[in-house]
């Protein structure tokens, strides 16, 4: 299968700074796939999501090298809005998304701008916010709302364009535990029907690794893991050597096998967690 993101040799320095936020960075990803990006700060995963939507270099102005092309489209020719159409985003600055002034307005806006028929117009705005809890909030200006309302809204204006690639950054920050899981089985939900590919960067990472099926590690601009969600956590050393908030019950699993008290892989689900204690004491 064709690989949907494909970033071959991709290097970005910002203006002024001396060193890369991305280094010689390989990547395919192919169509349905849901990725998860953790790493310490600074790793390089926010500038990896701005590659991915042409932010980066169009908008974050540097000096870029090498290839990266989503659905066919290269980011670096292509331009921001005609990328926006394959890639919807939501990025962790989200006051600099928005840009009208209501939240029924603010969906509305990409809707009416990429030539929606008119028709399809009213069900997807409702669609968007009913998936997201929020149709309550249709009429209320922007400024009034939450961090976590604010995120569901972008993420809201997000979805109505119903678009192929969809990447988070830290999307979930500002929400509850109870919203991040409303927010990540609508992920699943997306990828399953729709076949939507999912990029997420997250810092909850227990909660990544419940939805995500391949997991990139990154560290000063390079992908230094990249393999299956459980590869990545039979690793709790490196990932803690690397800055990399491990999930206590990775790191119990490695500790419990050392010791021939634990034999299967890291839990990634509470259910799992539970499972492997009950082996230990068993």
């Amino acid at each position: 299968m064709e690989p949907i993101i494909l970033l071959e040799d991709v290097s970005f320095s910002y203006e002024g700074a001396s060193g890369r936020a991305l280094d010689g960075v390989r990547l395919s990803i192919t169509p349905g796939e849901f990725v998860g990006v953790i790493g310490p700060a600074g790793a390089g995963k926010t500038t990896l999501a701005h590659a991915l939507s042409g932010v980066t270099p169009h908008v974050r102005r540097g000096d870029f090298y090498g290839a990266a092309r989503v659905a066919g489209l290269d980011t670096v020719s292509s331009s921001v809005a005609e990328l926006s159409k394959t890639v919807g985003c939501v990025f962790q600055d989200i006051e600099s998304q928005f840009v009208t002034t209501m939240v029924e307005d603010e969906i509305l806006f990409a809707l009416e701008n990429f030539s929606v028929p008119r028709d399809e117009i009213p069900s997807r705005v409702d669609r968007a916010l009913n998936d997201l809890d929020i149709a309550d909030l249709r009429l209320r200006s922007i400024s009034t709302l939450s961090g976590g309302q604010k995120q569901k809204v972008a993420l809201a204006a997000a979805l109505a364009l119903a678009p192929s690639v969809l990447v988070l950054d830290e999307a979930t920050g500002e929400l509850d535990p109870a919203s991040s899981v409303q927010v990540f089985e609508l992920l699943t939900q997306l990828q399953r029907e729709r076949g939507a590919t999912i990029i997420v960067i997250e810092q909850k990472i227990m909660l990544l690794c419940a939805y995500a099926e391949r997991l990139l590690v990154m560290d000063q601009g390079r992908v230094v893991i990249d393999g299956s969600v459980r590869r990545a956590l039979e690793q709790p050393d490196r990932l803690l050597a690397l800055g990399v908030n491990c999930p206590r019950v990775t790191t119990l699993a490695a500790r419990l096998r050392e010791k021939g008290l634990y034999h299967g892989a890291p839990p990634v689900s509470l259910d799992e967690a539970e499972a492997m204690v009950r082996e230990a004491l068993a």
